[in-house]
């Protein structure tokens, strides 16, 4: 064996071992487009991006301020500040670091819809994570939204969906691919160069282009023969092998030279390096440590202005990108924190809380929901998105998620309809959107 089918042979190991993957089409007729040009089609939008407060956040230093009865500390009622329809907290005289309340809502408020008063119904970790990214409580076999997505939209994609921790259940739909770092995708993304490096490539373009067309011709012979189902698709994962690799070359020109030092900005640069290539539908992006325990508002106040830095950072690159346009950005938490303090200074699971959206098509400058000066979900006029003690529901993550998947036009995919939500017509959400 050559040296250089060694390295190439000893790449693929690093990257199943390091838990990378892409997707590959399982189906011959997904590769039809493939056989005639030897690399997928490009997926063109929309995108979607899930930001995870894993561990439970504070709405109230964020978009559903209490500045009575002791619910915090830093601030009190008659320092809640607006923007357009919004109310927030005052945060940038207690931040460290990353963007204050202020600074977010002045440049995003617009174009935000904001729900409060959202009922998760228990307030352990795995069962709220579970349900705020599938909208099912008790199933361990229904998708998150961001694969559910991907399957539907671009199942073809190479990496269509691209998850960074949290709940990643993908209902067997699309393959889960995981790319944690910006060097790792340079390496994906030129995987018949030794070490990625374009200028050191494992074959010459003559040879590449014959192991390219003896591939593709093996492949159009299966259609005429019959053949075991385990060497159809043995077959095919070979032949995608090949396409996606070719497809992932999409992306090099989009890795940004300097690696970000923020947690979220990085993972977020792989998104959208993937999504600007047109490989990549959805991503699903974590950061944890906010189940403040101990020193709340400490820990939130470190952590929020991360979060919303996270969040202006995507927007911003992907204006530059021009894909911001295409681009559908949901930031959520599985939990809130309690309405009082514990003996230290921490607050415990609550289980209210908040959710925000931005994208085209979503009536921004909104705030649906609430919660009453205890902070408990007041009930919800599905028809009117007007809060009501007698024709309102509790607003639950499935009603939250039908939503979602009528926005993203794949409520009736025979995807989603495998896994249904039994929300009752009359309670789904009429206009939510705007």
């Amino acid at each position: 064996m050559s040296k250089h089918h060694a390295s190439r042979r000893n790449f693929l190991k690093m990257w199943a071992s390091a838990g990378l993957g892409i997707a590959a089409p399982m189906t011959v007729p997904l590769l039809s487009h493939a056989q005639e040009t030897a690399e997928l089609p490009a997926y063109e939008g929309p995108y979607y991006i899930v930001f995870n407060a894993a561990g439970g956040w504070d709405t109230t230093y964020l978009m559903d301020p209490k500045g009575i009865d002791g619910i915090n500390r830093l601030y009190e009622q008659g320092e809640i500040l607006t923007e357009g329809n919004h109310r927030f907290a005052p945060t940038a005289r207690h931040k460290q670091d990353g963007m204050s309340n202020e600074d977010f809502f002045a440049e995003f408020g617009q174009e935000l819809l904001v729900f409060n008063g959202l009922d998760y119904s228990v307030n352990n970790h795995a069962p709220c994570s579970r349900y705020m990214a599938t909208g099912k409580l008790d199933s361990l076999a229904y998708p998150t939204f961001a694969a559910l997505v991907a399957a539907c939209q671009g199942p073809a994609c190479p990496l269509s969906f691209l998850t960074f921790g949290n709940y990643s259940a993908t209902g067997n739909l699309v393959a889960m691919s995981r790319v944690p770092y910006l060097p790792s995708l340079k390496r994906i993304a030129s995987a018949d160069s030794i070490d990625g490096n374009e200028r050191a490539p494992y074959h010459d373009d003559f040879a590449l282009n014959r192991i390219e067309q003896a591939l593709a011709d093996k492949q159009r012979s299966l259609e005429s023969q019959p053949v075991l189902p385990r060497r159809e698709r043995a077959e095919n994962i070979l032949y995608a092998a090949q396409v996606n690799s070719k497809s992932l070359l999409r992306i090099t020109p989009h890795i940004p030279k300097e690696i970000p030092k923020a947690r979220l900005a990085r993972q977020a640069e792989v998104a959208l390096a993937s999504f600007k290539a047109g490989v990549c539908v959805s991503a699903n992006l974590s950061i944890g440590q906010f189940d403040s325990h101990a020193n709340n508002d400490k820990d939130q106040m470190t952590l929020i202005p991360e979060l919303l830095e996270g969040v202006a950072y995507v927007l911003r690159r992907a204006e530059e990108l021009q894909i911001r346009e295409k681009l559908v950005v949901i930031v959520q938490s599985e939990m809130g924190r309690t309405p009082n303090y514990n003996k230290g200074n921490g607050k415990d699971h609550w289980s209210i809380g908040s959710i925000m959206f931005i994208g085209p098509g979503i009536k921004g400058n909104r705030v649906l929901g609430a919660t009453d000066d205890k902070q408990f979900a007041v009930p919800f006029d599905p028809k009117t998105l007007a809060t009501s003690a007698t024709e309102g529901v509790r607003i639950r993550p499935e009603h939250i998620h039908t939503s979602l998947r009528q926005y993203a036009k794949i409520f009736d995919h025979p995807h989603s309809q495998k896994f249904p939500l039994g929300v009752a017509e009359a309670e789904q959400l009429h206009g939510f959107w705007g």
